[in-house]
C-alpha cells in the first residue's frame, strides 16, 4: 500500500498515476471535518484562487507543460479539459464541475481507498508522498520541519473576488479577448483616466485586513492588488488593469485602464475579476470595486481574501525526484515542494507517482530530463540557491539554453523582431521537451 496525503491537485494526480500502474493508494483527506482558511468543500482538487490552468500558448512554458502532462495521461489535465470555460487563450475550468469529476474519478477507482482524517505524524513504514498543500495543519507541518532539520517558510497569497454575471453592465462593458485572440471570452470594464485615478484612490485608503507574521513576505507572481498599487500609480496599469490589444467598441481605441472579468462557471453566471486578488476588509470591496464601470451594482458571490501559505526549502530538503534527501520512503510534492502554481503542482504529484512507482520496484531514481519544463522545474527545486529560494512557477527560462545553430537569431529578428524570436525559441524548447520525454517514457518502460 503507498500512502497519499492530501487530495489536492498534487495527491489527486499522484494516486490516479500510481492507482493506474497497479498499486493500492489510501489517499487521506482531512476536508471537510478539519478545513482550511481558504477551502470549503471536502472535495479533492478544490481550486481556491483562480480558476485558471494559464496559457495554451504551445509555445510557452505553460503550453509545453501541458503537453507533457497530455503524454503521461494526467488526470488533472483530462478533467480541466472536460470542464473548462471560454477563456482566450488559457484553460479555466468551472471550480465546482472540475473537483466534482476528480473527486468521482479517483473515489470509483478500485484501487484507491479514500479515507477522512487528519494525519500529523505519518507512518513512513510504507512509501508516502507529502502533497497537503501550503495550507498544511500546523501539527504536521512541525513534524516535517522536525524530521528534515529545517524551518518552515511562509508567504501570503490572496484570492481574487467572483461577481454574478447578471449584476454587470453590459452597456457599459464588452465582451473581448485581447488582441481578439481565442474568442470574445473576457467581459472587459473599460475606465478612463480620471476613474482610473478616483479608483486607485479608493483602493489605497480602503481598509485592508491585518496580517499576523509581518515579515512573510507576498507571493510575488501575485500580489493583492493594493500592494501593486503602492508601488506606484501607474503599476496596475502596466499588470491586470492594462488596456493593451483591447478596443473599446463604443470608442475604437484602448482605453486608460481596463479591468477583465473572466468566466468562473460552465453555466456562465458568475464572473472573477482577473488579477483583483486582495486582503482589503469586504466591505471595503464592495465599494471600491464598485467604483469600476459596469459593477456599479455587482453582486459578490465571493469576496476576495488573502491567507498565509507554508512551503518547503526545497533546495536543502528535496531531490530532482522530489524525494526527501534523509528520509526514506518519504515524497513531497505540490506546492509545499516549493512548486507555484495549479498546473505546475499537478506535474509535481505526477513525478512524485512515477518516483515511488520505480522505488516500489526496486529501481534507481531516474529524474525528468532538464530539457522538459516538468524536469526543469524539478531541477530548480533542487539546486537553486537556498539563501534565497522562494515559490516557483514552471518558465522556459528555467530550460537549458538552446546550442547555436538550431535558430537564425539575426533572421527572426530582421523579419519579425523579438516577438518572433521568442516564438521560434520556445517552438525549439517544445520540439526538445517532447522528444525528450518520449526517450523518457520508453526508458521508464
Amino acid at each position: 500500500m503507498i500512502q497519499i496525503i492530501g487530495a489536492g491537485l498534487a495527491g489527486s494526480e499522484a494516486a490516479w498515476q500510481l492507482a493506474s500502474r497497479g498499486h493500492l493508494v489510501s489517499l487521506t483527506e482531512m476536508r471537510p471535518r478539519w478545513t482550511t482558511p481558504a477551502h470549503t468543500t471536502g472535495r479533492a482538487a478544490e481550486m481556491v484562487c483562480s480558476n485558471s490552468f494559464k496559457s495554451d500558448d504551445p509555445a510557452s512554458a505553460t503550453g509545453i507543460l501541458k503537453a507533457e502532462l497530455r503524454r503521461m495521461d494526467s488526470l488533472i489535465l483530462r478533467c480541466a479539459e472536460a470542464t473548462r470555460v471560454p477563456a482566450a487563450n488559457s484553460l479555466a475550468v468551472d471550480r465546482e464541475a472540475f473537483s466534482t469529476l476528480v473527486t468521482r474519478t479517483l473515489q470509483e477507482h478500485p484501487n484507491i481507498h479514500w479515507i477522512e482524517d487528519q494525519v500529523m505524524t505519518p507512518d513512513l513504514i510504507q512509501p508516502t508522498i507529502l502533497a497537503t498543500g501550503p495550507l498544511t495543519s500546523d501539527p504536521l507541518a512541525d513534524w516535517l520541519a522536525g524530521i528534515t532539520g529545517t524551518g518552515r517558510l511562509h508567504f501570503y497569497d490572496a484570492i481574487a473576488p467572483i461577481v454574478e454575471r447578471d449584476s454587470i453592465d453590459m452597456e457599459i462593458a464588452w465582451m473581448a479577448a485581447r488582441y481578439d485572440k481565442g474568442g470574445a471570452d473576457f467581459i472587459n470594464c473599460p475606465l478612463d483616466k480620471k476613474q482610473y485615478e478616483q479608483f486607485l484612490d479608493a483602493l489605497l485608503s480602503a481598509e485592508r485586513v491585518p496580517l499576523g507574521e509581518v515579515d512573510t513576505p507576498y507571493f510575488e507572481a501575485c500580489l493583492p492588488l493594493e500592494v501593486m498599487a503602492d508601488r506606484g500609480r501607474e503599476t496596475l496599469r502596466h499588470g491586470p488593469m492594462k488596456p493593451v490589444g483591447l478596443d473599446d467598441p463604443r470608442t475604437g481605441r484602448w482605453p486608460h485602464a481596463v479591468v477583465q472579468l473572466r468566466q468562473d462557471t460552465l453555466a456562465g453566471d458568475h464572473f472573477n475579476l482577473v488579477g483583483f486578488q486582495t486582503r482589503l476588509k469586504w466591505g471595503a470591496q464592495k465599494e471600491v470595486f464598485r467604483l469600476i464601470p459596469g459593477l456599479a451594482h455587482a453582486e459578490f458571490s465571493r469576496f476576495g481574501s488573502i491567507h498565509r501559505n507554508t512551503y518547503l526549502q526545497a533546495p536543502s530538503v528535496l531531490d530532482s525526484t522530489l524525494a526527501v534527501k534523509t528520509i526514506p520512503n518519504l515524497w513531497v510534492a505540490g506546492q509545499l515542494s516549493g512548486v507555484e502554481g495549479y498546473l505546475e503542482s499537478a506535474a509535481s504529484g505526477l513525478a512524485a507517482a512515477y518516483s515511488v512507482d520505480r522505488a516500489v520496484h526496486g529501481l534507481p531514481a531516474l529524474p525528468f530530463p532538464p530539457v522538459t519544463v516538468l524536469g526543469s522545474l524539478l531541477q530548480y527545486l533542487a539546486h537553486a540557491s537556498s539563501k534565497d529560494f522562494g515559490p516557483t512557477n514552471a518558465m522556459l527560462g528555467l530550460l537549458p539554453p538552446i546550442p547555436e545553430g538550431e535558430l537564425d537569431l539575426r533572421g527572426l529578428k530582421r523579419a519579425g523582431g523579438t516577438r518572433a524570436v521568442k516564438s521560434a525559441k520556445g517552438g525549439v524548447h517544445r520540439q526538445r521537451a517532447l522528444a525528450s520525454l518520449e526517450a523518457h517514457l520508453r526508458s521508464l518502460n
